[in-house]
């Protein structure tokens, strides 16, 4: 079992940056893939960035490409999203996700087959 714990959400004005932080504990996740969603107010929780065991392959949403960047260290347990130049439509709930599988798993990440933090808010005001 895996418990996450997200940190570092805020308020903060456009333009500006933010660094969210998951740190998880249980067991290591340096064998499980990693990622990043977020839920803004009265829609659907959406992916943001994920992350591979090693680190060499990244995917983002095309809404924040370029801007944030999801890093993970395996010594620590944690896995990072940096977020700059942020826009009024990052303002969500984010959740940081651990696939149960590990290594690699093609399966959308879901309720079922990941571990997912409680959330942090992240506001951009203008």
């Amino acid at each position: 079992q895996v418990q996450l714990v997200e940190s570092g959400g805020g308020l903060v004005q456009a333009g500006g940056s933010l660094r969210l932080s998951c740190q998880a504990s249980g067991r290591t996740i340096s064998t499980l893939p990693l990622a990043w969603f977020r839920q803004p107010p009265g829609k659907e929780r959406e992916l943001v960035a994920t992350i591979s065991c090693s680190s060499t392959l990244t995917y983002y949403a095309d809404s924040v490409k370029g801007r944030f960047t999801i890093s993970r260290d395996n010594a620590k347990n944690t896995v990072d999203l940096q977020m700059n130049s942020l826009k009024l439509e990052d303002t969500a709930v984010y959740y940081c996700a651990a696939k149960k599988v590990e290594f690699y798993d093609s399966n959308p990440y879901s309720n079922e087959n990941a571990y997912w933090g409680q959330g942090t808010q992240v506001t951009v005001s203008s």
